[in-house]
């Protein structure tokens, strides 16, 4: 049986030590040590919207203080998305750039795998890098002067809605390595995908917020990077995972500024 599966003391025990796992591979922030052996990465994927909800609240928790601090919007925005990064190690950011580099810079299957792997940084990533940064800066800076308090439950929403992205992503696509972060991710069940999915809706559940624009936004946008990764990868790694929440939730922010200013 499956540990969705399981009941009881036993069962809830499990569930927090996948949103430990969640929270411990998705972010930097300090953790417990998890217990050995420890749940694998599909099984805690239903858990991925919580460790965003944790990484939305606190990115919030910093725009609020530089806010009442008297900073500008535009650099309380700055000083929230760099906290944001910092506690996320630019773990999406990293995986964001590497496929850029990837999937323009490589004319074979195996070369683009090869510059996915390369620590090294290339020019279409540094773009990559600079147009994404630069849009959810100005994203989040327009709605911080248009109402602080929607611009944070905006971040909470969208950061725990794009990561649904990554754990579609595993659910439905083939690892296109046989060892690496996106082979240990491979195989997320149906049903934590279900759960991942109504997790990653409920942040928008704040009056004033809408949900529709960002929510189709973002899933093309995931569907998009998905496609770009079948195409040239012939699956998903670790770092088309990352792509696929950045992409997602720059999307979502786009949508979000569209539909409420």
């Amino acid at each position: 049986m499956s540990a969705l599966g399981q009941t009881g003391k036993g069962w809830a025990g499990q569930r927090l030590t996948e949103a430990l796992l969640a929270v411990v591979m998705l972010t930097r922030l300090p953790a417990p040590r998890l217990p050995d052996p420890a749940p694998s990465l599909a099984a805690a994927s239903w858990a991925f919207p919580l460790a965003g909800a944790l990484l939305g609240g606190l990115t919030a928790l910093v725009l609020g203080l530089a806010l009442a601090l008297g900073l500008p919007p535009a650099l309380a925005a700055g000083l929230a998305l760099a906290a944001q990064v910092m506690m996320t190690g630019a773990l999406h950011e990293d995986g964001l750039a590497d496929c850029a580099d990837g999937f323009w810079g490589g004319h074979t299957r195996e070369r683009r795998l090869e510059i996915m792997r390369d620590s090294r940084i290339g020019s279409y990533g540094v773009t990559a890098l600079v147009l994404a940064l630069g849009l959810r800066w100005q994203a989040l800076a327009v709605l911080a002067a248009a109402g602080p308090g929607l611009a944070s439950a905006a971040l909470v929403a969208l950061a725990m809605a794009s990561r649904v992205a990554p754990v579609a992503l595993m659910a439905t696509m083939a690892p296109a390595r046989d060892n690496g972060m996106g082979h240990r991710a491979r195989g997320a069940a149906p049903a934590a995908l279900a759960v991942a999915g109504a997790l990653g809706l409920s942040g928008f559940a704040v009056p004033g917020l809408p949900i529709l624009a960002p929510g189709f936004a973002g899933g093309l946008a995931a569907l998009a990077v998905a496609r770009r990764a079948q195409a040239k990868l012939g699956g998903q790694t670790g770092d088309v995972l990352g792509a696929s929440q950045q992409c997602a939730e720059l999307a979502g922010w786009c949508a979000l500024c569209a539909a409420l200013l």
